[in-house]
C-alpha cells in the first residue's frame, strides 16, 4: 500500500473517530506532517471550484493567511497558535477529512515524488507572494474568477502533499498565465477607456 493510500486511510479513521468533537486547524496540520501547508491550500481551494455564492471572498482570506504564515515562518513549517485554534464543526471536519482522503486516492494515480527540489521548505520563498496573488484574484468580484486561481492552488497543494514538483510547477504556470491575461485585459481597458468615454453620448459636456 502506498504512503498516500495510508494517509487517506488515516484521514478516514480520524473522521470516524471525531464523533461530536470539532477539529482544529492545528490538528489537521499535524495529520499531514510537513505537508500541512499543502493540505490547507487543498481544503481552501476545493470549495472555490464549486458555484457557492460568497465562498471565494471568505476563503480567499484564509488563503491570504496561509500566505502570511509561509512568509512569516519561512523556511520552517509552523502554524500560529491563534490560527491553529480555529475549529471546524464535526460535520464540516468529517466532510473535509473524507474529501481529502478521496482526493489523495484519485491524485495518487498521476502524482508521485519528482522534481523534489521545488517542494523543499527552503526553496519555497516564492510560494507566499504567489498564494497571496491568487487569493487576491479570488477575492475580486470577477465572473468565474475563482476557478483558475483555485485550480492553480489545488495543484500546488497536492504537489506539496505528494512532493510532486511537476504538479507545483503546473500550478505556477497556470496562475502566471491568468495574471498575464488579466494584465492584458486591464491594459486594453486603460487604453480604450478614454476613447470610449469621449464617444459616450450621455457623458456630461
Amino acid at each position: 500500500m502506498s504512503d498516500h493510500h495510508t494517509q487517506a486511510d488515516r484521514l478516514r479513521a480520524a473522521a470516524a473517530s471525531l464523533q461530536d468533537q470539532p477539529l482544529s486547524l492545528q490538528q489537521l496540520f499535524r495529520l499531514h506532517g510537513r505537508a500541512g501547508p499543502g493540505a490547507l491550500l487543498v481544503v481552501l481551494a476545493v470549495p472555490c471550484l464549486l458555484p457557492v455564492p460568497g465562498a471565494g471572498m471568505l476563503l480567499s482570506m484564509g488563503m491570504a493567511m496561509v500566505a502570511w504564515m509561509i512568509w512569516r515562518y519561512y523556511p520552517r513549517l509552523v502554524m500560529p497558535r491563534k490560527v491553529g485554534r480555529f475549529q471546524l464543526s464535526p460535520p464540516m471536519a468529517r466532510r473535509a477529512l473524507n474529501t481529502l482522503a478521496w482526493l489523495y486516492e484519485k491524485a495518487s494515480r498521476v502524482m508521485r515524488a519528482r522534481l523534489r527540489w521545488w517542494v523543499q521548505p527552503g526553496h519555497r520563498v516564492w510560494l507566499a507572494p504567489f498564494v497571496a496573488a491568487m487569493a487576491l484574484i479570488i477575492f475580486l468580484p470577477i465572473p468565474f474568477g475563482n476557478v483558475v486561481p483555485a485550480a492553480a492552488l489545488l495543484l500546488i497543494g497536492l504537489g506539496l502533499v505528494f512532493e510532486d514538483g511537476l504538479a507545483m510547477l503546473s500550478g505556477v504556470v497556470l496562475g502566471l498565465a491568468l495574471v498575464a491575461v488579466l494584465a492584458g485585459l486591464a491594459g486594453g481597458a486603460a487604453h480604450w477607456a478614454p476613447e470610449l468615454w469621449a464617444a459616450w453620448p450621455l457623458r456630461p459636456q
